[in-house]
Order: structure tokens, then C-alpha cells, then sequence
């Protein structure tokens, strides 16, 4: 599974989104669209660190990084290439 399909399985799954997987968009607003409030921001970001194996930062915790799919898979993406770096 892509990390794209592990973030909307961590919406389903984890963060209780009721929109089916084969529905969502990865362009779709987590808060607008997908009803995420504080709280289902925390639980996402936390299944992504340990489903992922990264540390998202408060820096790296905004509404940029946490608007879509998209931006939360872009960020994974970014701290897995940049540990694998290290």
C-alpha cells in the first residue's frame, strides 16, 4: 500500500472519516470535506508517525502541511527521504 492509500486507510480506519475509501480525493479538504476537528488532526498525525515511522514536528503540524491528502502524503514523503538521507 502507497502512502496515499495509508493515509485515507488512517482516515477510515483510525480518525473514524466516514466517506469511503474509494471516494475520497486527494485534493479534498481534511477539515471542509472530510469533517476532521482538532482531535482527528492529532490522530492523524499520530498514526502517520507510527504507521511511517517519522516525528512530525509542531513546526511541520499546520494547516498547510495538514490541508489534503495530498500536502499530509507530500510531508510523509519529505521525512522519509529525509531520514533515509541521514
Amino acid at each position: 500500500m502507497d502512502v496515499t492509500e495509508t493515509i485515507k486507510d488512517i482516515l477510515v480506519t483510525d480518525v473514524f472519516v466516514e466517506v469511503p475509501v474509494e471516494d475520497m480525493r486527494e485534493d479534498e479538504s481534511l477539515r471542509d470535506v472530510y469533517g476532521l476537528d482538532s482531535l482527528g488532526f492529532v490522530e492523524l498525525r499520530a498514526q502517520c508517525e507510527n504507521r511511517f515511522g517519522v516525528t512530525i514536528s509542531a513546526a511541520e503540524f499546520t494547516p498547510d502541511q495538514f490541508g489534503t491528502i495530498a500536502d499530509v502524503a507530500a510531508l510523509v514523503l519529505r521525512l522519509q527521504d529525509a531520514a533515509a538521507a541521514r
